[in-house]
């Protein structure tokens, strides 16, 4: 008795007939113009998902680099009580700088004097946030030092001369070489009271990061320069630490405290902006998730679009079973004819995605300029441009989502398909 011979799963054959079942012919336009439809819908979905995350991930990036190259890591304060109360403020600050330091993994510690002023010139003014530091630690921090943009030179900070943000700058219309007055209400006590203290001090160096509650707040005032302006001879009002892993800056806080003494406080970078990096989580869950439903409901046109074909080879799914071909076969050769649709637009929606989150610059420029100008105001998103992160995470979350649906919903006309009776088939024909 001769054994019956099987046919392997996705034979050749297989494959040749769903190609020829995708191929647009006159006569079945219907089908071809769903083809399209769903390979356009699939392609438009996914790179919509990979855009919207490499733009999350993209800002998710540039506000904690912005947060980590121009804030402390951690910041460490003293508590002092005395008769008059609680008293905030170092004063062995050189002995605790040194102790810190040793700590492993810290990379910066830098005593500053910290305060806010109003400051003024020709007639305009606004509140800003002045900080006091040393010129060599002041080069440390990485966006004052290299900012996004800057004029002036910082070799000419100190002896009168000091660094404002670009903000500062054009609220108060100064350039570098002219003249800022810091107002201070915390001045010189008189025998009737404290008078306020109003110090002329020239703009050396103009710098921008790229965050607009920095740039228009922050003014850098030398260190020795700052102890006499707020009062602070001989002390200092806090530590910046740099660490060299941020991500890891709870697991320091024991150290850091070992180090600093049993008075300090321990304020870190996750402190000041967990609140928002954890609503930023929140919104990247449910912009996937929306996203998620727009590649859904691009992948139900494939069902549309098969099950009309299945519908116009009606007579051809009958002739190929009475040859033969097994209900394997037929499920294979319509699961192909939709994964194909699926894999096809997967693989243009990664190209689009990915191309755009490599030059967003130049096209977010040209929507600029097709809407006028204005479309991102710094004032509100805090960045001065929009930014945009490719991780392969983020392309491989999207590839899976939109082929595993693909896939998925594939198989229900392809199983529609092959079990219909292939006598039924041919006369209903």
């Amino acid at each position: 008795m001769a054994r019956q011979r099987t046919t392997p799963a996705f034979a050749g054959f297989e494959w040749a007939i769903a190609w020829r079942y995708l191929r647009a012919r006159r006569a079945e336009g219907g089908v071809s113009v769903m083809t399209w439809i769903s390979l356009i819908g699939i392609a438009l979905a996914v790179f919509a998902l990979i855009a919207t995350m490499a733009v999350r991930s993209g800002f998710r990036a540039d506000f904690t680099a912005t947060i980590l190259g121009v804030n402390a890591h951690v910041t460490i304060y003293e508590t002092n009580y005395t008769e008059a109360g609680v008293r905030r403020g170092i004063t062995s600050y050189e002995e605790m700088v040194a102790n810190v330091a040793a700590v492993e993994g810290v990379t910066r510690v830098a005593p500053i004097i910290r305060g806010q002023v109003m400051a003024s010139s020709t007639a305009r003014n606004t509140g800003v946030e002045v900080f006091g530091e040393m010129l060599e630690d002041l080069r440390t921090l990485p966006l004052v030092a290299n900012p996004e943009t800057f004029s002036g030179s910082l070799d000419d900070f100190g002896e009168g001369g000091i660094a404002i943000g670009s903000g500062v700058a054009r609220t108060l219309g100064v350039r570098v070489g002219d003249f800022v007055t810091l107002t201070s209400p915390d001045g010189v006590k008189m025998a009737f009271g404290t008078a306020p203290r109003i110090n002329d001090y020239e703009v050396a160096y103009i710098f921008q990061v790229g965050r607009s509650d920095i740039d228009r707040t922050r003014i850098y005032l030398p260190f020795e320069e700052a102890q006499s302006f707020f009062n602070r001879e001989g002390m200092a009002d806090e530590l910046e630490v740099a660490v060299a892993n941020a991500d890891a800056v709870d697991e320091m806080r024991l150290m850091l405290i070992q180090a600093a003494g049993s008075r300090v406080v321990i304020w870190t970078w996750r402190d000041a902006s967990g609140a928002f990096l954890r609503a930023l989580d929140v919104e990247d869950n449910v912009m996937f998730i929306l996203m998620s439903i727009l590649v859904l409901i691009a992948a139900m046109n494939i069902i549309s679009g098969l099950i009309m074909l299945v519908k116009n080879k009606t007579r051809d799914i009958g002739i190929l079973r009475t040859m033969g071909l097994t209900q394997g076969s037929i499920m294979r050769i319509f699961f192909i004819s939709g994964a194909s649709i699926g894999l096809v637009g997967t693989a243009l929606g990664v190209l689009m995605g990915c191309l755009f989150a490599i030059y967003i610059d130049p096209v977010f420029a040209f929507v600029d300029g097709v809407m006028g100008g204005g479309v991102w105001d710094p004032n509100v998103r805090y960045l001065s441009r929009l930014p945009a992160k490719l991780e392969l995470r983020d392309v491989m979350s999207a590839v899976t989502l939109s082929l595993s649906l693909s896939f998925i919903i594939t198989i229900f006309p392809a199983r529609r398909a092959a079990n219909m009776d292939p006598v039924e088939a041919l006369r209903n024909e």
